[in-house]
């Protein structure tokens, strides 16, 4: 059993430690197992620490049954005494999670009665997932009310309690645990079973953010960011919003109403787009009047226009294609009111490269590069087999 050294004193960044196995494991990494550790290993959702032992990095650290495992690159001496030295940053980074993730669950508890049945600590975000609906009102609640305990600087107490105050005692758990039970608890805030680190007082989160809430399972999945993450997520959205506000023309606080005006004219400029596109597409249609094939290019269709048009182009033809420019070829739709198209769709995609399908009066596709008189040309040798 390795000496956790991390549940003593979670400040520990520096320690040295007798090496009391050291496996190869192929491809320049070692197991290595030491008779005591501050490295903490991955384990409840938080993810191991990193740092370096001797004069190898450690990539990561598992615990097997209480032998605490650290993945190396480098091999070390059995029997000798080493120095170990924990990335401080990255155990801040997860202890400010962990401690937020455990603030925001125990307020979720106490004021709705829902339980954190999956909790983890991604490169991203963190994520928890809740087994009853929270709504946006109710995630921004609890969002306040956990910077409020952050400011109020509350103490983080972890501790093993004897097996009759522990059996006396109300606290979340995600599963039945046997043996010893380690309790973290942050006053008037949450009391949870749990082996990860934490910072020693609340203030030490910084800030919780909330990123994210979706409807998970028969729950919510609220994404969250503490301390640096939700710093660094702030000035991202600020700059983002800055330059918005520069491309607009407005202050950053009249970016919403920008934009909203801007896509009511993107809009309007659509449909007049529309508009105006059918019509040069009816010019263009009058040309072919009388035709058996036809085929008209119309490059101010988007996909839903192409079928209509199609449609009205059909009557009275063999077969009627349009066509919309695209970077590698064309869009389709072809239609034809008393034949079947099917035929011609394959012949098309398969002469020119391509693909499409639909019913038997409508198909629509794309096809690859190709003037419009070679489409024309397969067009007509397809009406030609079939009246044959």
């Amino acid at each position: 059993m390795t000496i956790r050294l991390f549940d003593q004193d979670p400040e520990l960044r520096a320690f040295t430690a007798q090496v009391i196995a050291c496996e190869d494991k192929g491809e320049g990494r070692y197991a290595v197992e030491l008779d005591r550790t501050a490295f903490f290993p991955e384990g409840g959702g938080q993810g191991a620490d990193h740092g370096t032992l001797g004069g190898a990095n450690v990539l990561d650290v598992h615990d097997s049954h209480g032998t605490i495992m650290h993945l190396t690159d480098g091999a070390l001496p059995v029997g000798e005494m080493v120095e170990g030295r924990v990335d401080a940053v990255r155990r801040l980074d997860m202890t400010q999670q962990h401690s937020g993730e455990h603030i925001f669950s125990g307020l979720v508890h106490r004021l709705y009665g829902y339980d954190n049945v999956g909790f983890h600590i991604g490169s991203d975000a963190v994520t928890m997932d809740f087994n009853g609906m929270l709504t946006e009102e109710d995630v921004r609640r609890v969002e306040q009310l956990a910077n409020e305990a952050i400011w109020a600087n509350l103490p983080v107490q972890a501790r093993v309690p004897p097996k009759d105050e522990l059996a006396a005692m109300t606290y979340r758990s995600k599963k039945a645990i046997d043996g010893d039970v380690r309790i973290v608890n942050i006053p008037g805030v949450d009391t949870c079973a749990c082996c990860g680190t934490h910072v020693a007082q609340t203030g030490g989160v910084g800030q919780v953010k909330v990123i994210g809430l979706m409807k998970y399972k028969s729950g919510v999945r609220v994404s969250i960011l503490c301390g640096r993450r939700a710093l660094e997520y702030e000035n991202m959205e600020q700059a983002q919003v800055r330059e918005i506000g520069r491309l607009l023309s407005v202050k950053p606080g009249e970016t919403a109403e920008a934009t909203a005006k801007l896509y009511a004219e993107r809009d309007a400029l659509r449909l007049r787009t529309e508009t105006l596109g059918m019509r040069l597409f009816e010019a263009e249609a009058e040309r072919e009047r009388g035709k058996r094939v036809r085929l008209v290019v119309a490059d101010m269709l988007n996909a839903g226009q192409l079928r209509k048009a199609a449609g009205l182009l059909a009557e009275g033809a063999a077969l009627a294609l349009v066509l919309a420019p695209r970077e590698d070829g064309w869009s389709f739709a072809l239609s034809a009111q008393e034949s079947d198209v099917r035929g011609a769709t394959k012949a098309l995609c398969a002469r020119f490269g391509g693909k499409g399908g639909g019913p038997k009066d409508m198909t629509q596709g794309v096809l690859g590069k190709a003037t419009p008189e070679e489409i024309r040309e397969e067009m007509e040798k397809q009406v030609k087999e079939t009246e044959a």
